[in-house]
Order: structure tokens, then sequence, then C-alpha cells
């Protein structure tokens, strides 16, 4: 996930993305392509404590030096899109565990990125709230998002139209599915 992620570089061979090489990219063009291009999502949500909903998902506009008034309706526009258009003003800390996640998904959209990197996304959430979260990312893929999650958990990766299991580092199996499982209604 950090190689695919541009956080790290390979220690041999080549990464391209979208038609560029960005193993051999310094670290201000990589930040670059991580804004623009990719959108993350972290098991533990990484929001701004004294922050609010909104603020949180404008942070990766700030860096894509966006005015003010298109990252305030980029961003309610995002929040929108995951449900939380009425919780927009809140802190991390008034929010549950499912909606801290889904302000995290507003983060990682509101870019309009290439891929969705998704670590361990329901981990921390009840099965409940975890099903929430995977209706909004079935609902993402959809609409066209590339989708990259990474998961422990097998009724998680059911919904996925292709599963990369891994043991000690290496490829145990690749499969991809026949059909698209979604729970989206």
């Amino acid at each position: 996930m950090n190689i695919i992620g541009c956080l790290d570089q390979p220690s041999e061979g080549e990464y391209w993305l979208a038609g560029e090489n960005v193993s051999k990219l310094n670290d201000k063009a990589l930040a670059r392509v991580r804004n623009r291009m990719i959108g993350f999502v972290f098991q533990t949500f990484n929001l701004l404590p004294k922050a609010t909903a909104l603020r949180n998902v404008e942070v990766p506009l700030i860096y894509g030096n966006i005015s003010r008034s298109e990252r305030i309706d980029r961003a309610k526009k995002a929040l929108t899109a995951v449900g939380l258009e009425e919780r927009m003003h809140h802190k991390p800390n008034e929010l549950s565990g499912g909606q801290r996640q889904r302000v995290a998904i507003a983060r990682a959209l509101v870019n309009d990125p290439s891929i969705i990197l998704a670590d361990e996304p329901t981990g921390n959430l009840d099965s409940k709230s975890g099903v929430e979260i995977m209706k909004i990312l079935d609902k993402l893929h959809n609409n066209g998002n590339t989708i990259i999650l990474v998961t422990h958990e097998e009724y998680i990766a059911d919904h996925a139209e292709r599963t990369i299991n891994l043991f000690d580092g290496k490829i145990k199996e690749d499969r991809k599915t026949n059909k698209r499982r979604s729970v989206v209604s």
C-alpha cells in the first residue's frame, strides 16, 4: 500500500501511475501525485481532532491551493455524498466511529482521485457501521472509482471483483469473481 500510495519508493523496478514513472519522482512531486491522484482511507481515520468534519475534508484541497470558496463547496458536496450533510460542523469527538470513517472517505474523495486506498476501513467499527462503509465503497466503485482495500475480514473481501491473498509478503492466491457482489440497493 505504501508503494501504491507513493509513500515509499520501490527498492527495485519501476512504478508507473497514469503514464508517469512515479518511482523516479522527488518528494515534492510525489506529494503532488498523492494529492491529485490518490485518496487515503485509514483504519484509525487520521482526522484532525480540533477541526470540524468540513475542515477535515478541506485539508487535501488546502494542499492543492484551491480557493477557500471552492474548498468549502467541494468539501460540502463530499460530505453530502457520504450522508453527513447534517454533521459537517461537528468535530471528530462528536461523531460515531462510522461517521468518522465517512468523514475520512469524504476527505479521500474530495480531489476526485484515480485511486482510493482503504487500509482496514472497517477494522475499528462494529459490524453495522462496517456494512454502511462497505455500501459507500461499493457505490463509489459502481460509479467508476478504483478502490484498493486491505482487510483481514473475508466478508469485507467478498465485496471485491478481485482478491489477492498474501502470506509472508508473497502472493498466495489471486482470484477474480465472475460477478460483482454489491450491497448497494
